[in-house]
């Protein structure tokens, strides 16, 4: 009872962490997709080493990194640089996802936004970016569902959650077969609530929007 009362707390907090990780990616992801698409050479050059640094090196160095460099600065719990961790890492792959929905959008659309008097703030608010969000929605499941399998990675810097909890039980029980089988089926289960989420979500978008 005590291990299965472990794992749903692990579970817990392998939901807090990728749910965490998932905004702040959203939010980077966003700043940085516009800034690529920008008309400043400065910022679509920073979006550029940003995106390039993180999609060429390995997520656990990044969370090894960012982990020892952020405590070093500030006092932070292993959970929430973890999660800092994590978000930095999908905000590089967030930004590429808005920027190619972005510019699939139809130039027409812009053009006569424009020719309306709309002025380019407004045409990606209100024209540019709603049409782009619809369009990012199935890469932007496939990223949360790879962010919540990623998450497994933090226990390196010690948070407790799924994987974590299952290394520790598995090293004291003996039984590694049974426990990271165990967790495997964890893990199966929240990918499939979470497909199931982004699938009634993909689908109310195309019912409001029908």
């Amino acid at each position: 009872m005590r291990t299965y009362e472990g794992f749903l707390k692990a579970a817990l907090v392998t939901l807090k962490i990728t749910a965490i990780a998932i905004v702040l990616g959203t939010v980077f992801g966003i700043i940085f997709a516009l800034m690529k698409i920008s008309r400043s050479k400065i910022l679509q050059t920073i979006a550029n080493l940003y995106i390039t640094l993180i999609r060429g090196t390995p997520l656990i160095v990044q969370i090894m990194f960012l982990y020892y460099g952020i405590t070093s600065i500030i006092v932070l719990s292993n959970f929430w640089a973890g999660a800092i961790a994590l978000g930095v890492h999908n905000g590089a792959y967030i930004a590429e996802i808005f920027r190619g929905a972005i510019q699939g959008v139809d130039k027409g659309q812009r053009e006569a936004s424009l020719a309306l008097g709309m002025n380019r703030t407004e045409t990606m608010r209100r024209i540019i970016f709603p049409q782009a969000l619809r369009r990012a929605i199935p890469p932007l499941g496939n990223q949360f569902i790879i962010t919540l399998k990623d998450s497994s990675l933090v226990y390196v810097i010690g948070v407790t959650e799924l994987f974590g909890l299952a290394n520790r039980e598995a090293a004291s029980s003996f039984q590694p077969f049974e426990t990271f089988l165990v967790v495997g089926l964890y893990y199966l289960v929240l990918v499939l609530i979470f497909t199931a989420l982004l699938k009634w979500y993909e689908n109310r978008l195309n019912v409001d929007g029908s």
